[in-house]
């Protein structure tokens, strides 16, 4: 590892300028791009993705963590293909697949159907390159919640062929309840990411990153927030069955989103910044995790884009 603490933007903009490519780079430092989630609103880091994939970024990042909604961006970002599908988040096609449709709950059915996710709309509708995620050498790490555990898993050891990257993509995404049972991945069983790494910076700095590029759903006054009573005891029965921890995990996912805001400010208030986050802008709208407005959803996406495109021209 190089001993010279360098900026994170001067790691970029030197790679693009030298063609840098990933599993071939002889400047010294671990690149990390970690990218939150949020359901619908993980709009807006498709947007940011979207814009650093317009700027030809993405290969020079070494690897791509991200928790639910964010590992879906990561994954599109990872197929070479990130400027035609990212947008998708928005597209009608998309929503008449009927991904997300609470009347399915009255008939006993998940509300948020991941397998028709991975399996119709990913193939399908905007066929993603699944194969080309698995052959990228820039490592793919969808973060999951162990369910009986609580704690985050990076699933990247088991993503080895098209039907695991599918699965994982499933696990790292799967909302409690609204998404039906915990996902099986090798031995064990997952629910989302976000459950206990919403922002998934912590795993990559664990795993040896020198530099995180962090992509937030959330403004900077917005925090999340305890569960509601009502959600409690909806959800109660769900964790008695699946994992008292992942409950757990659930029942403190606000204290963990404070904390992350405490180090990641801390990180950019640093002189030589080595782990920066972009957020969407003060005064963008809330979009709900199962948002249906496709209005907003895309204009989400634009305020990603053009918050990482003004970043990226700083």
């Amino acid at each position: 590892m190089s001993t010279t603490i360098v900026p994170l933007a001067t790691v970029l903009r030197e790679r693009l300028r030298t063609g840098s490519r990933p599993g071939h780079r002889d400047d010294g430092h671990r690149v990390a791009l970690a990218i939150e989630g949020g359901g619908s609103r993980a709009a807006y880091s498709a947007g940011m993705a979207l814009a650093i994939d317009e700027a030809g970024l993405t290969d020079a990042f070494d690897h791509v963590y991200g928790a639910s909604g964010g590992a879906l961006n990561g994954a599109w970002l990872l197929t070479g293909e990130g400027r035609k599908w990212l947008r998708s988040w928005a597209w009608p096609e998309v929503a008449a697949a009927k991904v997300t449709d609470p009347r399915r709950m009255l008939r006993g059915r998940p509300v948020v159907d991941l397998a028709r996710l991975v399996h119709h709309v990913y193939e399908s509708i905007t066929p993603m390159d699944f194969d080309a995620i698995v052959a990228n050498p820039i490592g793919f790490h969808p973060i999951a919640t162990d369910a009986a555990t609580g704690t985050a898993v990076d699933l990247a050891p088991y993503v080895t062929d098209r039907l695991s990257a599918q699965t994982a993509l499933r696990a790292s995404s799967c909302i409690p309840l609204l998404a039906g049972p915990p996902v099986r991945v090798g031995d064990r069983r997952y629910v989302d990411g976000g459950l206990s790494e919403g922002v998934p910076y912590r795993t990559a700095l664990d795993q040896g990153a020198s530099h995180v590029l962090v992509l937030r759903t959330r403004r900077t006054d917005q925090r999340a927030v305890p569960p509601s009573r009502f959600e409690r005891m909806l959800l109660a029965p769900y964790f008695l069955r699946h994992g008292r921890a992942a409950g757990a995990a659930h029942i403190g996912r606000h204290r963990s989103y404070a904390a992350d805001d405490l180090r990641l400010a801390e990180g950019t208030r640093a002189d030589v910044p080595t782990l920066v986050e972009v957020r969407p802008p003060l005064g963008a709208p809330d979009v709900s995790r199962l948002s249906g407005d496709l209005t907003s959803i895309d204009a989400a996406i634009e305020q990603g884009r053009a918050v990482m495109q003004a970043f990226l021209d700083g």
